[in-house]
């Protein structure tokens, strides 16, 4: 409980002079112990801690989040999805997957702590390489990154995909200004502009139309 982060088992057997299985067996029996209480014994990041229960999150979430911290915004939170199941990985392959810049958000989630620089590429300009951090795990409550849950869970069918991809071609094919149909279907007929023209020069040779420069009645 004096802790501020998750406790490793080993730490947890030298403190009490016990050997590391039976502390995590003992762990084990407290977390059972605690299951139906308001808080749990639970092994996230490697380690152990004590956390409200998932069924009081709402309440939990309203008194310390609301009106104090920011949320991570949808481009804070889809780049640190990338950076989950890609990594590691550099700013150049995050705006390549994204298809917008994202110098500023990486900078946030380096300022919050949820990622981290892991080296640099060999290739040319050496970038930097990002991964997500031990607080990315906690703030999940999962023990290590293996317990992300699968992509695969997360793509929709192949059905979804030929329906998207189907109303993606009619939306790019090219379309005919109204204007234009209007004007093409209430053109004149073959030949027609021509006959009126031969009208008009011949009323006015018989005298029918004002001569060049007459007022017109």
């Amino acid at each position: 409980m004096a802790a501020t982060e998750p406790v490793e088992a080993q730490l947890l057997a030298q403190l009490v002079e016990l050997p590391v299985a039976e502390v995590e067996g003992l762990c084990a029996l407290l977390g059972a112990e605690f299951a139906g209480r308001g808080f749990t014994l639970s092994k996230v990041a490697g380690g152990y801690r004590f956390q409200t229960h998932p069924d009081l999150a709402a309440y939990v979430e309203r008194y310390l989040l609301e009106g104090r911290h920011a949320r991570l915004s949808s481009a804070a939170l889809e780049t640190l999805a990338v950076i989950a199941y890609k990594q590691p990985v550099t700013r150049s392959q995050l705006s390549a997957v994204r298809g917008v810049d994202v110098d500023g958000v990486v900078r946030s989630l380096v300022d919050r702590g949820y990622i981290e620089e892991l080296g640099r590429e060999d290739g040319p300009g050496h970038p930097v390489r990002y991964g997500t951090t031990r607080l990315f795990l906690e703030r999940l409550g999962i023990e290590s990154l293996d317990k992300l849950p699968p992509l695969a869970d997360l793509v929709p069918g192949s059905e979804v995909l030929d329906d998207l991809e189907a109303r993606l071609r009619d939306a790019a094919r090219p379309t005919r200004p109204a204007v234009l149909r209007r004007r093409r279907s209430r053109g004149r007929r073959p030949g027609q502009g021509q006959a009126n023209l031969g009208e008009a020069v011949e009323n006015w040779e018989a005298g029918d139309a004002p001569g060049p420069g007459a007022p017109s009645p």
